[in-house]
This record gives C-alpha cells, structure tokens and sequence, in this order.
C-alpha cells in the first residue's frame, strides 16, 4: 500500500489507547464468559463452527464507540461489523473476542484484538488475555511487550527445537494442511493449535511458540500480533497482499531460524490460494 505524506501523528495517544481499551474490553468479556451459558449463539454462513455470540457483537460495539470517540478521523474494520472508512490513514482493525468457540466452550483460550494500520503498514497492536492475566502490545520501533516485560522471538534454527502453532479452517487451503503437518512431523517438529490467532501469533513474539502457521486467516485475527512478531525479531510473510485487509491469506509468522524451513514444508500455497 502505498505511504501518504501527512500531518504527525499522535501514536503515543493510539498507542495507549489501544492497551486500555483492550484491556477493558477483556473485562466486560469476562463478564460474559462467567454467564456463557445465557448467551444467544448464531452460526456465520451455516458453519457449525464459525460461531458468534452477543458477547462479540456487544464487545465490538464497545470498542468501536472508544475509537471513535478518541479518534473520529480514523478508520475501522471489525470482524463483526465490518468497515468504514478504510481510506482513512489510520485504519483500526479490531477483533471482539478472538477464539469465540473456545469461549462459549469454556475454554481459557480468547482474547480481545485491537491493532492499527497507518498508511497500510501494521504500527500498533494490542492483545489482552483476561484469563492469565497478560497484555500483549507493541508498537513500531518501540518492542513488544508482555505486561511489562519485553518479548523476543524463539532462538530455534530447527523445527525439532520447539512446538510449531497450527490450524486451518476456513475452506481455502485445508488441502494443503495434512501435507504440511506430514512433513512437520518427519522433521521431528510438535504442534499445538489453541482456536486463537491472536494468541498463537503473540505467543509467536514470547518466543513459546517457534512459529504460527494457519492456511488461511482472516486480518482481525493477525495484524495487532504482526507488529508484535516483528518488533521481538520474527518474520512474517507478505500477508496483505492481493487484499489480504479484507479477504484474508495463508499465514505464516515464525522465529528467522526457521522461517525458511517452515515455508519450503508449506510450499507454494503461502504465496497464494
């Protein structure tokens, strides 16, 4: 995308604000998380399980009410609602509650989303998880954090040093999942999938993780965990191309010793569908 030449920015005022409005969108979360059971629960498309409940939805409206207040010239992209005014030159692209099949099902394993686009390029993320108490944030040239301790990606140079993060789902690419963890497996690599994204990608930037591989993602679920990987000294690969902003692509964020290991085993599928 290309880069505008405009007015300074107030980052710090985007940047602060993203880990506060994350952090109280996990709350209000968590208060739907302790009455789950009450929940309205729809399914997107027919998809047994692409669920969404009024605890997404509510959260969502939350979140985008604070942007919008604080920050009425910027744009928005939500999983939920959708987006206005992405011709904006800050461009916040929110999830509500990531993992929303682990949190109707109990599981520890959602957080709240929120990052920033600034002529196109990732600058800002911000991801809460109420359950273990951890605010993952970064923000470019500034490192990434964990609450308050910096992150460093993993120092593997072999995908049989560590646990690789995994998943597919959507349609797009489930082909090209089973062969991918044949060859993880032969390699002697572990893998782990969690239902969350976010999660997995920012536990790609605290070095748990020595990569997150997913056939094809959505933006919302990524881009706060993106600048993350990449300020503790990950990679990622080109993933907004071809518009991946709205549609989405094959993904891949990883520690540099392995990058290139793990894109030969994923093969021509992560360069597109």
């Amino acid at each position: 995308m290309a880069t505008t030449t405009a007015h300074p920015l107030d980052l710090d005022a985007r940047y602060a604000s993203a880990r506060a409005i994350a952090q109280e969108a996990a709350r209000k979360g968590m208060a739907y998380y302790a009455r789950r059971e009450e929940l309205i629960v729809e399914h997107k498309e027919g998809n047994l399980q692409d669920v969404v409940s009024a605890a997404d939805q509510e959260i969502e409206l939350f979140i985008r009410a604070e942007l919008g207040r604080r920050f009425p010239e910027d744009g928005l992209l939500g999983e939920e609602g959708g987006g206005a005014d992405l011709g904006a030159r800050c461009v916040w692209v929110i999830d509500p509650i990531d993992g929303t099949a682990c949190f109707l099902n109990g599981l520890h394993n959602w957080c709240v989303s929120i990052g920033l686009l600034v002529d196109g390029e990732p600058v800002i993320g911000a991801i809460a998880d109420p359950n273990h108490d951890e605010l993952f944030h970064a923000c470019r040239g500034r490192g990434a954090f964990v609450n308050e301790t910096p992150l460093k990606v993993s120092e593997a140079t072999h995908v049989g040093q560590g646990v690789m993060g995994t998943g597919t789902f959507h349609s797009k690419g489930k082909g090209n999942f089973i062969p991918f963890l044949e060859k993880l497996l032969a390699e002697g690599g572990m893998f782990f999938r969690n239902g969350s994204g976010a999660l997995m990608t920012a536990y790609v930037a605290a070095g748990r993780l020595i990569g997150y591989h997913e056939t094809h993602l959505k933006s919302w679920d990524c881009l706060a965990g993106v600048v993350m990987v990449e300020e503790a000294g990950g990679r990622i690969n080109d993933f907004f191309r071809n518009d991946g902003l709205l549609h989405g692509n094959p993904y891949l964020a990883a520690a540099p010793g392995v990058y290139e290991q793990l894109a030969r085993m994923i093969g021509p599928s992560l360069d597109g569908d």
